[in-house]
């Protein structure tokens, strides 16, 4: 399954529908977690929500689909949440009671493309002071719906939203058969923001650390290590290319194994290789990590990432499956302890994040083929640079947004390529041992 945007976004014509929830006003405060604070923090705005497409096969009744949202929606307690701006700009979280409501058509102006409608909707709705801040959309056709669940970034992460369209699809069936779709509840998200807020305070090590780590920077979190031009938010550009194909991946897997190593960390090597050619300096990214320990949050919705920072100079892999242990170790502590010496995580911008999600190894699981399922980001401007890898049953697939500079275009694409090539190539020496190790083996 890819990780598209929404301008890339394969979608039918037709009626452009959206599931209005009835909300209640905000009642019980509810814990904050550090990542929901920063990110509704920096206010209102479009362009914060991230969102999962897939189609359904047949056409079916409007009341059945919205009595599976709702039944997903009393699941999962984030999505009975809302956040309300305080006087100062500090946000906090409540809880309100929300109930089924009615069906609004979205017109699609003449010209206009179903991914522009699509992304108005989402835009105006999917934002962090929104209430609800999230939005069920379909658009009908005679050969079945094409279905979007889409949240603001505050409440959702991507693992969540494949919970959402299982469990959508698990009420759907309930509602097929008659039955009015109920689901048991989820541990809310905010039972897990209290968790952290109890754990134990970091060790010296881990502050002395995370120390280093600021200094490295600058004072910040990484940059890309090529110039990107205008520091000032641009205008994204966003590139999608798929990096290695199921038989390309085996044997990229074959090297990792031959070196005891994760695929991971070899992809790792590539990267710390690639910026010594490039740029003359070690790998340093923000890392996002899972803060999903026990499994009791695994079928959960809320955004269980936290950030890291990935630090890799020798390229050896081994060298580089250590960097990647200590960068989830790094990210294994709370961070509003940690980040309190500088008010917060500290950003600047030409910020570098790498992130990776193999959802072969993740216990959600949907069939992403036959749903023509793809995750779907929203459009931005940014001065930053976001890369993503998700691995699936077809292969290893990349996505980067960056800001649209002629200096960024130069720089990232030059990367990007090198990179790729090189996972190739690895890919390419794994094809040639594995025949190689079957030989000595037998």
């Amino acid at each position: 399954m890819r990780l598209t945007h929404v301008a890339h976004l394969r979608l039918p014509f037709g009626p452009l529908l959206s599931h209005d929830l009835v909300v209640s006003e905000p009642g019980r405060a509810l814990p904050l977690s550090f990542d929901q604070g920063r990110h509704v923090g920096w206010g209102d705005r479009a362009g914060s929500w991230m969102a999962l497409a897939m189609r359904l096969p047949e056409p079916l009744p409007r009341e059945d689909l919205a009595a599976a949202w709702c039944a997903v929606v009393q699941r999962h307690g984030t999505l009975r949440s809302v956040f309300v701006p305080g006087v100062d700009g500090t946000p906090s979280l409540h809880e309100v009671e929300v109930e089924g409501g009615f069906w609004t058509e979205h017109e699609v102006l003449p010209g206009q493309a179903m991914n522009d409608a699509l992304r108005d909707v989402l835009d105006a709705t999917c934002r962090p002071y929104h209430r609800p801040s999230h939005r069920f959309c379909v658009i009908e056709t005679v050969d079945g719906p094409s279905l979007v669940f889409a949240a603001d970034h505050s409440h959702v992460d991507m693992w969540s939203l494949l919970v959402l369209a299982r469990d959508f699809l698990a009420a759907l069936d309930q509602a097929r058969e008659g039955r009015r779709p109920r689901l048991p509840e989820a541990p809310p998200f905010a039972e897990h923001t209290v968790e952290l807020a109890e754990l134990p305070p970091a060790p010296d090590e881990i502050r002395d650390r995370w120390n280093h780590v600021i200094e490295a920077g600058g004072g910040a979190m990484p940059c890309f290590p090529l110039p990107l031009g205008d520091a000032a938010p641009q205008p994204e550009r966003v590139v999608i290319r798929d990096v290695l194909d199921l038989a390309q991946l085996a044997a990229f897997s074959a090297h990792a194994s031959a070196e005891r190593v994760s695929t991971l960390a070899l992809a790792v090597s590539a990267m710390t290789s690639i910026t010594r050619e490039l740029a003359g300096t070690p790998l340093r990214a923000v890392f996002p990590v899972h803060s999903r320990h026990e499994e009791r949050w695994h079928d959960s919705v809320g955004w269980f990432i936290t950030n890291s920072v990935l630090e890799s100079a020798d390229p050896d892999p081994r060298a580089c499956s250590a960097a990647v242990k200590e960068a989830i170790r790094l990210g294994s502590w709370p961070l509003a302890d940690l980040m309190a010496p500088w008010g917060g995580m500290p950003e600047q911008p030409g910020m570098f994040a790498v992130s990776w999600l193999d959802l072969r190894r993740l216990p959600v699981r949907i069939d992403s083929a036959g749903l023509d399922a793809q995750y779907v980001g929203a459009a931005i401007r940014t001065h930053g640079v976001m890369l993503w890898f998700i691995i699936d049953d077809t292969g290893v697939h990349l996505r980067c947004r960056y800001p649209d500079t002629l200096t960024a275009r130069q720089s990232v694409s030059t990367w990007l390529d090198t990179l790729v090539a090189h996972m190739r190539a690895l890919a390419a020496s794994g094809a040639h041992r594995e025949p190689s190790r079957r030989s000595a083996a037998s």
